[in-house]
């Protein structure tokens, strides 16, 4: 009798050579399991992606938001039929508190279907308009490469499902090689881009490899672990530098060669976005950049690493097998997005072509959809780090400040991890710091939401100094936050020093904002 026969479990290595054998689509160069994969962990994202959104929308874009999505939308009906393509959004027919709620737990639901592989093609599909619905809504507060990263990687990820509707394992349909490689194509732009822009902003910090003795201070929201890198010699900072850029510049050329050799691009990917995990708070932007590069491996590189991770666990036996996408219908995708890689690496390169008059109507029609999209993070580092604090006064002379749930604020809290979820309201104040008050203009509706004590506003930060009823005054200062040393951490427990800069706002009222405001009412709420 055989070891199945006896019910034991057989060897790793048996079940992997009959999985291999009864696999129509196995062996080297076969990315059945890598698609697989690549859609469960994609369905994770989406997942973060909507369930952060959900707790943040209302005060964001709600009727009681900073910028709300309905007036918005109501202000570009006058634009005719056309709006629906120059901003395509559900919301169009529904732009309510509720709605925009049911697209981001909407949306949660249908990540949690295509983790668990029910119906990925129409899953993916609903996943695609609900977020770009969000996106086209929530503007500013959305507009975040990985934002973008997703919407294209979204797309593109419809075309790579199988057409089952039950979830089944092991896998049977091989990712369509075309789409395969326009994946392959988006994470070689993502890396070399992010790469490019930063000698090309000819920006000496990054030039002189240096740059990295700013960032784990200066970024957005750092981790605490980017404090004692910050505390790290000169020498390491220019060194990962270095490291950095070989990541970024040549193991991009990797991508596209066969294996093993592309699993130098997937392993350098993986090890960079690790890092930045480990001292920034990126959304789920790591996560995206692992997801696409586990599309580099193939599947013999992932069943050698099962067999050595999980050597007693079987494989099950391979399923009758599903049609993927047919070449006719992946060749179109393929030329559409082409000739906007071509566009977007044109820009890039900043050289300009003058294309057709109908081909420039074309782009022009599809940028909304962003469809593709140009990358690059922190092309020019930032050296310092202002910090807007946000302070209310009953009577002019003593103010108190509102404390953010993730920015920094009180220089005894420790720098936290927040990712995947994105505090988007602490992240647009970084913006802000680095900009000024009039030409940041959803900064006004802010102080605006804070004076009328806007629940939903008030429940994107950690504590209002003013519970009972508003402040009659409210300003915003600039303060300049820099990490401690060891000497000074121990000396006061403090993760950060702090100097005072200046007014970011002047002092404004209730009456004062009103004054400036179209359709302010007494109560603080935009009609």
């Amino acid at each position: 009798m055989t070891a199945i026969e006896f019910g034991r479990i057989q060897p790793r290595s048996v079940a992997m050579q009959h999985w291999e054998l009864t696999h129509p689509n196995a062996g080297s160069g076969s990315y059945v399991l890598s698609g697989w994969l690549f859609l469960r962990v994609l369905g994770l994202i989406y997942l973060a992606a909507f369930v952060s959104l959900a707790t943040q929308i209302k005060g964001l874009v709600g009727s009681r938001g900073i910028l709300p999505a309905h007036g918005f939308l109501l202000a570009k009906q006058k634009w005719g039929p056309t709006r629906f393509l120059q901003i395509p959004t559900l919301g169009w027919w529904n732009s309510s508190d509720g709605f925009l709620q049911f697209l981001c737990w909407g949306g949660a639901a249908l990540a949690l279907l295509l983790v668990v592989g029910v119906a990925p093609i129409p899953v993916l599909i609903a996943l695609w308009v609900f977020y770009l619905s969000l996106f086209s809504v929530c503007r500013i507060f959305l507009g975040y490469q990985w934002d973008i990263l997703l919407l294209e990687t979204g797309f593109l990820a419809i075309f790579i499902a199988p057409f089952d509707l039950l979830p089944g394992f092991p896998p049977t349909t091989a990712p369509s090689k075309i789409i395969l490689w326009l994946l392959w194509w988006l994470a070689f732009r993502l890396m070399f881009s992010s790469g490019f822009v930063k000698l090309r902003s000819g920006d000496r910090n990054w030039r002189n490899l240096t740059a990295l003795g700013y960032h784990y201070q200066t970024q957005p929201l750092p981790t605490w672990p980017a404090w004692y890198m910050y505390q790290l010699p000169g020498w390491f900072h220019k060194l990962s530098v270095v490291v950095m850029f070989t990541i970024e510049l040549v193991a991009p050329v990797f991508v596209f060669m066969p294996p093993p050799f592309s699993y130098i691009s997937g392993a350098a990917f993986v090890f960079l976005m690790l890092l930045i995990t480990a001292t920034g708070n990126y959304c789920f932007f790591n996560l995206l950049g692992i997801a696409l590069s586990i599309l580099v491996f193939d599947d013999p590189c992932w069943l050698a690493l099962v067999e050595k991770l999980l050597p007693d666990v079987q494989l099950p036996a391979a399923l009758p097998g599903s049609t993927g996408w047919p070449i006719w219908a992946t060749i179109p995708v393929a030329l559409l997005l082409a000739f906007l890689s071509a566009e977007v690496i044109c820009r890039l390169l900043r050289f300009r072509i003058r294309w057709p008059k109908p081909l420039e109507k074309l782009t022009e029609w599809l940028e909304p959809f962003r469809l593709v999209n140009g990358y690059g993070l922190f092309a020019v580092m930032s050296t310092e780090r202002p910090e807007i604090i946000v302070e209310g006064s009953d009577d002019g002379v003593t103010w108190h400040a509102y404390e953010f749930k993730w920015k920094p604020g009180d220089v005894h809290r420790r720098p936290c991890f927040v990712a995947p979820h994105q505090p988007r309201l602490d992240w647009q104040m970084w913006f802000a710091a680095l900009s000024y008050y009039p030409s940041t203009p959803w900064f006004h509706p802010f102080l605006l939401r804070l004076l009328g004590n806007s629940p939903d506003v008030l429940a994107l930060l950690r504590r209002n100094p003013f519970p009972d009823k508003p402040p009659r005054f409210i300003r915003a200062v600039v303060v300049d936050y820099r990490f401690t040393d060891f000497a000074g951490r121990r000396a006061t427990g403090a993760w950060w020093r702090r100097e005072w800069r200046g007014l970011y706002s002047p002092v404004l009222s209730l009456q004062a904002l009103s004054s400036h405001t179209p359709g302010l009412d007494g109560g603080g709420s935009l009609t």
